[in-house]
């Protein structure tokens, strides 16, 4: 073997191109099972970031279920999830692009279920005993008012007409009817709470109609948010509460609330999609559950009637999208190496098999940085979390006395996390002798509700302490280069980079992709979804736009003067491109180095192949040009003014 080549960090020559991520990578979501098929979805970036149905059957053959073009994708609070649904020899979805929603039959025909109209619908289940769905249904049609979200029937019989059943709530989710038709449960939540601050967990009677009895309040506060009602086979309703300050699964069993478990862990997620899923039922007697600890994933059953849990041991670090039946479990794992894939369990014989990876690619584990978890002090005496990621290319070794730069990456939501999982957009920088830092900064989930809501009316505060700080500390221990320090973010991670560099001096260079510059413009113009998220993140608006425009990169220019490329969606109604451009117009007057890369047709984060790459080159470009080294490949150059 020839020994590595020393060379300076970031010059170094990396298989794991822009090319290959775009051209061999595709996203996993949403599983579904029926009868003996497993189904899942494929986002695929080669056909413009179309999500397609798979199915499986138990002899090996797939089969895709919504040809070109149709695309299965909600735009129900803009985030979606829950955009399809596996009933008998059907399968409905939501198309992207009317967001009606459709029904494919056994024979491939498609047809329309729902009329044309701006509505939009997500998180269907199949009543059998009325042939009819029961969604979220999100109505568009007044233009002078914010749109109503509610839960609506849609009959399958022919008959057009959808019936709502539950109205008057803000936001609505995760219908559930019990096995024998009798009961419907579902998640309600009101302003100015997200659904990891405060959901409502609701049960009325189905009558013979199928209207809705008088429902009943069972669990959940303002200040106690509930995850993912199921019913078990015998009818009993579980869900998952943080009234502990944990996400715990509970069940609601002769008029009381019961305590299945009681860890010091995440049994829920922020429910920022539809059709998420950490538990299912293997039978009547047992669940299978995925959980998290200090940001790393568990899988275990549980024991129903005594609630004792048995950690089950596999390679995964990361689980999600869990469903199961009599005999097995089917989930989305991944690890720090390995790529995402669709994992079928045993759960007699504890074998594991890969349904459906997201690459199929073999990468050297030479060139793979393997991450290790730290935490570090952070300002008001707090500690925060992390995953720091050294160079690490087989080829090559720094030059002597060298410290490699570090890339700082916040991640969005705020209230989201990031995992340890291998990721080929974290690697392409490693394999070039670039380190990273991915932060889960306080209010990140996974740590248990207190660390969320450290962030509460910090915004803009805790969270860009905690990257700085961060920086700062790998380059105390002498891990990263002081003086080559940049940070990178999308969508509320991309403000949080903005504030960094702009009210501190730590980094040198920055990248923002559709990051948020003005908070006031965010408050006034989002969606409805987060219309009122920024209350508990900084305080209500306009009481407190001294606090949106002392916190808004934008209002504050003169403090930045350090490079900054933006990366922004022409098309993005989440955060308008707007923001990116007057941040780009007030560097560019000042002086600062800047570059500005708009995309045409691209919305809140980048699906399109082309797009992507694009990206990931432009952006390792701006860093070669202001950091000063030798790009070991071509690139194609991006416009940098001032520098």
């Amino acid at each position: 073997m020839l020994a590595p080549v020393e060379k300076p960090y970031g010059a170094w020559l990396s298989p794991i191109t822009a090319d290959l991520i775009v051209s061999e990578t595709i996203g996993l979501g949403q599983i579904a099972l029926s009868g003996d098929a497993v189904y899942w979805v494929e986002m695929r970036p080669t056909e413009g970031g179309r999500n397609v149905i798979l199915g499986r059957t138990r002899d090996g053959e797939v089969k895709e279920i919504n040809p070109a073009p149709y695309n299965a994708r909600t735009r129900v609070h803009e985030y979606g999830g829950g955009a399809y649904l596996v009933a008998g020899d059907s399968v409905f979805f939501s198309h992207f692009e009317d967001q009606r929603l459709y029904r494919c039959r056994i024979d491939d025909s498609i047809e329309p279920l729902t009329l044309e109209g701006d509505y939009r619908y997500a998180d269907a289940i199949f009543d059998r005993f009325r042939n009819r769905l029961v969604c979220v249904r999100e109505d568009h049609t007044d233009k002078t008012r914010e749109p109503v979200n509610t839960l609506v029937s849609i009959p399958l019989d022919g008959n057009k007409r959808i019936s709502v059943l539950a109205s008057g709530a803000d936001f609505y989710a995760s219908p559930r009817l019990s096995p024998d038709g009798s009961q419907l449960a579902w998640l309600t939540w009101n302003y100015p709470n997200m659904p990891w601050d405060g959901t409502d967990l609701w049960l009325a009677p189905v009558e013979t109609a199928g209207s809705l009895g008088e429902s009943k309040h069972i669990a959940g506060a303002a200040d106690e948010s509930i995850f993912q009602p199921e019913w078990s086979p015998t009818g009993t309703l579980y869900f998952i509460s943080d009234r502990t300050g944990w996400w715990n699964l509970y069940r609601w069993r002769e008029q009381q609330i019961e305590s299945v478990t009681r860890m010091e862990v995440e049994f829920g997620v922020p429910q920022w999609v539809f059709g998420l899923s950490t538990y299912a039922f293997e039978s009547a007697e047992r669940i299978v559950c995925a959980y998290s600890r200090d940001g790393v994933s568990h899988l275990a059953i549980i024991d129903a009637a005594s609630g004792v849990l048995e950690e089950l041991e596999t390679p995964y670090t990361e689980i999600g999208s869990l469903r199961a039946q009599a005999g097995y479990a089917v989930f989305i794992a991944a690890s720090p190496t390995e790529f995402p894939a669709v994992v079928q369990l045993d759960l007699a014989t504890r074998e594991v098999e890969v349904l459906r990876r997201a690459s199929e690619m073999s990468i050297d584990s030479g060139y793979l940085s393997i991450p290790e978890a730290i935490q570090f002090p952070t300002t008001a005496g707090a500690l925060s979390h992390a995953f720091f990621y050294p160079p690490k290319n087989k080829d090559f070794t720094g030059l002597p006395g060298e410290r490699p730069p570090l890339l700082v990456i916040s991640h969005g939501g705020p209230t989201a996390a990031t995992n340890n999982v291998l990721s080929l957009k974290i690697q392409y920088w490693t394999s070039r002798g670039i380190a990273v830092l991915d932060v889960n900064y306080r209010g990140s989930s996974h740590y248990g509700r207190e660390y969320r809501q450290q962030l509460k009316g910090q915004w803009g505060c805790a969270d860009v302490e905690d990257c700085v700080n961060g920086a700062l500390y790998l380059a105390q221990r002498g891990e990263v280069d002081r003086e080559r320090l940049a940070i990178r973010g999308s969508s509320a991670g991309g403000f949080t980079t903005l504030a960094a560099l702009t009210f501190h001096e730590v980094f040198k260079a920055g990248a923002s992709y559709y990051g948020v510059s003005d908070l006031a413009a965010l408050a006034k113009e989002t969606h409805k979804f987060e219309s009122r998220y920024l209350d508990h993140l900084i305080g209500p608006y306009p009481e407190r736009a001294d606090l949106y425009a002392a916190r808004s990169p934008i209002h504050a220019v003169d403090k930045l003067s350090c490079p900054v490329i933006f990366f922004q969606g022409l098309e993005d109604k989440i955060v308008p491109p707007e923001q990116a451009e007057q941040m780009v117009e007030a560097l560019r007057e000042k002086g600062v180095p800047v570059a500005y890369v708009p995309f045409e047709g691209e919305q809140h984060g980048f699906r399109r192949a082309e797009n992507i790459k694009r990206a990931l080159g432009a952006e390792l470009y701006f860093y070669a040009q202001v950091f000063g080294f030798h790009l070991a490949e071509r690139v194609e150059p991006v416009a940098i003014e001032n520098l």
